[in-house]
């Protein structure tokens, strides 16, 4: 059985465990809340870019965009595929990392020829450790997503894509469905999808609409083609943004609950060792007692012999 000094030491460790997983649930906190604030300031603007383009698909049904899908022939095992997985720099967020790479192994075989694009240091030790070539290591991205980085990840692709180095690309992340539920998911991002650009993919961005009158009205310079060809190259830039904070929310939002399992998990160990310690305590208590009234009584019949 452990000693009474063994418990106490043990409380004060898990004690000051708790005050660590409490900090940590607070930061994470206020980083999520930051997160989704700065999101808020940049989301109206790709918001209309969305718009924009949906409309311009919707009233001029010729345009087309080497970005867009056009409706590739070529058999699905034959495209070299690019994929953009988005890690964490540190791991104490539950299943989140794991979740995301677990994903991306599984479309490793899936082509003629895989390439990854990594975020995040865990991910980047991750596919070393498993022996898979990483094309392209962005550091310094998993942590406080802006739009200078998320800028620079989309150039980097884009400029794959232009040289025909890659087919398609696509983005492995982890979106945050509410505050309980968080869901590793793929995307493809380039080319592009028609469907991208649909209602139901654009609704609820009625306050955004500036193309009141027909798109067809307009005069582009030099062509359709070029217009298109930048806008969704901006609108790229805005995407994988909101990607790097979706991910950068839900990495938040999987280590609050991992620390708040913690404290509750460390909370309840404090009870069984309190409970612990006292008996143990009782224990000595008692058997001091014991002691104290055997040697009374040895005394007493010592002194009772004639």
């Amino acid at each position: 059985m452990d000693s009474a000094k063994e418990i106490r030491d043990r409380i004060t460790s898990v004690r000051d465990t708790r005050k660590i997983t409490n900090a940590m649930y607070l930061i994470s906190s206020n980083k999520l809340r930051k997160a989704m604030r700065e999101l808020e300031k940049t989301l109206p603007y790709f918001l209309t870019l969305r718009k924009g383009i949906k409309s311009l698909f919707d009233n001029l049904p010729d345009a087309s965009s080497r970005y867009v899908d056009i409706g590739d022939k070529r058999p699905e095992s034959a495209k070299v595929r690019g994929y953009l997985v988005v890690t964490a720099d540190k791991g104490l967020s539950g299943a989140y990392n794991h979740n995301v790479l677990k994903l991306a192994m599984a479309h490793l075989h899936d082509t003629a020829a895989a390439k990854f694009y990594v975020i995040g240091r865990f991910g980047r030790q991750y596919f070393l450790q498993k022996g898979v070539e990483v094309e392209h290591s962005f550091f310094y991205t998993a942590q406080n997503p802006n739009l200078y980085r998320s800028g620079e990840i989309a150039a980097t692709l884009l400029d794959a894509f232009d040289h025909g180095e890659l087919d398609e690309i696509y983005v492995i992340y982890t979106v945050m469905r509410n505050s309980i539920v968080t869901e590793a998911t793929m995307r493809r991002v380039l080319p592009f999808e028609r469907k991208h650009f649909s209602t139901q993919q654009t609704g609820g961005e009625a306050k955004y609409d500036w193309a009141a009158k027909e798109i067809s009205s307009y005069e582009f310079y030099p062509t359709v083609e070029k217009v298109l060809d930048s806008v969704v190259r901006s609108y790229l830039s805005g995407y994988i943004y909101s990607v790097l904070v979706d991910s950068f929310c839900a990495e938040q939002n999987s280590r609050m609950s991992a620390m708040d399992t913690a404290s509750r998990n460390a909370t309840e160990m404090l009870g069984a060792l309190s409970l612990k310690y006292n008996s143990v305590r009782q224990a000595a208590i008692t058997q001091e007692i014991t002691e104290v009234t055997a040697g009374a009584r040895a005394q007493k019949l010592h002194r009772a012999e004639p």
